[in-house]
């Protein structure tokens, strides 16, 4: 079931593209939003997650640049992301993995409504479709691609490189910008998942934004 978000009026409705996704995601059986900025999907989570939930965050930009960290933490939520994890927490992403919701975001989202990921560790896409009751994955409307080879070369040619870049990672692609199907040590390209539809008796969220957040 869908439900498109859109307070401040047609100005801020979807575009095309977008409500073509947005109709598709729930087509498939995600229940797919739309907000005009991120501050009224920031809003909407924190509304949605109780305060008894425990919350995993997969490493993402947009989770990040919606600030809800802080508001969980704050409120008395027990959140678990290796992002602001302390030495002594540990590795605590197979803590996330058990989580009563996880948050995320896609490195594409196709037009036919499936969100795409590339992984290196692998613990992000897996909390997407095992673990957690609740999955959130929030796009800004910079990761729409019309097709999967546009969702791939997006990927390839935005998305990895610029993480590349932020850790600092000794890869090809950090230093050209562009994937060179490296067998480099820290190669991030390691699992690409194709989110088709949620899986059965599980809560799948995709939230679409109207500006662009994270890589």
């Amino acid at each position: 079931m869908s439900e498109w978000i859109s307070e401040a009026g047609e100005a801020f409705a979807p575009g095309e593209a977008a409500a073509r996704c947005l109709e598709n995601l729930g087509r498939r059986g995600f229940r797919a939003r739309w907000f005009p900025d991120r501050a009224a999907c920031a809003a909407a989570l924190l509304a949605e997650i109780g305060t008894d939930e425990a919350v995993g965050i997969g490493g993402s930009k947009t989770i990040d640049e919606l600030g809800v960290y802080d508001a969980l933490v704050e409120r008395g939520n027990t959140v678990w992301w290796h992002w602001k994890a302390r030495p002594e927490d540990g590795d605590v992403r197979p803590k996330a993995l058990l989580s009563d919701v996880f948050l995320c975001s896609a490195n594409a989202l196709m037009e036919s409504g499936e969100p795409v990921s590339i992984d290196g560790g692998g613990n992000r896409v897996a909390a997407m479709f095992y673990g957690p009751k609740r999955c959130f994955i929030v796009c800004g409307v910079n990761k729409l691609a019309p097709d999967y080879d546009a969702a791939i070369e997006r990927i390839k040619t935005v998305a990895c490189p610029k993480n590349a870049v932020r850790l600092n990672m000794k890869t090809p692609c950090a230093k050209t910008g562009r994937c060179h199907e490296c067998a480099a040590e820290l190669r991030m390209c390691r699992v690409t998942v194709r989110y088709s539809y949620p899986m059965v008796g599980r809560e799948t969220h995709v939230w679409l934004v109207g500006e662009e957040l994270g890589f």
